[in-house]
């Protein structure tokens, strides 16, 4: 079955329903657009990292955190358009395998901050097996708002690099724009990590 034949989540209830179940030590990285209204609109936290400007950087940012901070789990929580752009990085993450790092990939088979073309996982990509193809073994489909309690757990445990692949529809609600200060937002981030900002 392909992906645009599947069930499609309502996103913002994914995104709300998964923060308020992640740890209060997790650190979110979230991809361009979407994701980070979503994120914001769940709760700002200053552990949470928006990106703005940086196309395909989610992945590899986690990456860098993840294994710079193995005692805490890192979520890379972004879009297929965002994801897509910088797929490269999967062969880099599954070569580290930090058990700390969880990509969760929000995939409504567009590129939606551009116009709503079809994205490649509206033509036939299959997110999973591309991600186990570079190595990521605990690759999972989510379709149903009753994973998120599994992938919530996944992500305390902190056993095994996590890539889950969650399909939503195509709606757009209210975008909760984050603050758009670059600097602010990384000299936020680097307190809450208790470190000095430069």
């Amino acid at each position: 079955m392909t992906a645009t034949a599947e069930v499609r989540l309502d996103r913002r209830r994914f995104v709300a329903d998964l923060i308020v179940r992640l740890p209060e030590d997790t650190l979110v990285v979230t991809g361009l657009g979407s994701p980070s209204y979503d994120v914001f609109a769940a709760g700002d936290r200053p552990t949470n990292f928006y990106l703005w400007g940086a196309m395909g950087a989610a992945a590899p940012l986690a990456l860098g955190l993840a294994l710079a901070r193995p005692d805490r789990p890192v979520v890379a929580l972004t879009g297929d358009g965002e994801h897509l752009m910088g797929i490269g990085a999967l062969a880099t993450i599954g070569a580290q395998l930090p058990p700390n790092l969880t990509l969760v990939v929000l995939d409504n088979a567009h590129f939606g901050e551009t116009g709503m073309q079809p994205s490649h996982t509206g033509l036939g990509t299959d997110l999973v097996a591309v991600a186990r193809g570079f190595g990521i073994r605990d690759a999972v489909r989510i379709s149903d708002l009753a994973q998120t309690d599994d992938l919530a757990a996944r992500i305390t445990a902190r056993t095994a690099t996590t890539y889950a692949h969650v399909l939503i529809a195509t709606d757009e609600p209210p975008r909760a724009l984050p603050p758009r200060d670059g600097v602010a937002n990384k000299n936020s981030f680097r307190a809450a990590l208790g470190l000095s900002t430069f």
